[in-house]
């Protein structure tokens, strides 16, 4: 995937706390996640992995992404008391920490979220200055920045999909910035992530979740 730049990447975000990485960046990947998740979670497992792993409590990260879940932006001077707010709005949560996990960036979090009857485990990495990469989603390959709108399409393997979803979202006259395509085995459900220069209609959404092979549909709208 290209790497995006702005005056976002150089000065960073309006935040609470020490550290862009252990702060903003951790609020927007929990921000992705409960938009991933469809809502606010009821339970939620919380990784923190290698730097994250030996510093989240030091540097306010556990509070952040309690925040983020909450879907507090990163300048809410509510993060500082999300764990009493999370409380109050009936989420639980632990956290756990693995400190040496080479296959993963430094700054990674895994969060495993439940709401009623769904479940979904995201991974992201923090990669400074408040920029994140949500780099999987149940499994899947994902690698998707946040700062776009984002489709995220799982469907049967099916010829074609590629090119018909492409086809789709042309119609909508906005550009596809980036396309990656996941899949777990020959012949099994694939999941396409297609971060788009602007949104798309409702309807459009309405018609390809409406399509038998297509077996669920995510949008994201680019998160502030």
């Amino acid at each position: 995937m290209g790497t995006k730049s702005g005056i976002f990447d150089m000065i960073g975000p309006v935040m609470i706390g020490p550290s862009s990485s252990h702060t903003a960046g951790v609020v927007r990947i929990a921000r992705a996640a409960i938009r991933v998740l469809g809502g606010i979670p009821d339970f939620a497992t919380i990784t923190f992995y290698n730097s994250f792993a030996r510093t989240y409590e030091g540097h306010g990260s556990d509070k952040a992404i309690i925040g983020g879940l909450l879907d507090f932006k990163t300048d809410d001077a509510n993060i500082k008391v999300s764990f009493d707010l999370a409380a109050e709005k009936g989420l639980e949560f632990s956290f756990k920490s693995i400190g040496n996990a080479s296959v993963y960036h430094p700054n990674t979090i895994k969060l495993n979220l439940n709401k009623g009857d769904r479940k979904v485990e995201v991974i992201g990495e923090s990669l400074g200055g408040g920029v994140i990469n949500i780099a999987e989603i149940d499994g899947f390959n994902a690698n998707f920045s946040a700062q776009s709108h984002t489709l995220i399409i799982k469907a049967e393997d099916v010829s074609g999909a590629i090119a018909f979803i492409s086809s789709v979202i042309a119609q909508e006259k906005t550009n596809i910035a980036t396309m990656s395509v996941s899949r777990k085995g020959k012949n099994d459900i694939a999941c396409h992530v297609i971060e788009m220069d602007s949104g798309i209609r409702p309807t459009t959404i309405a018609y390809l979740n409406s399509l038998t092979w297509i077996k669920e549909l995510i949008y994201i709208p680019d998160i502030d």
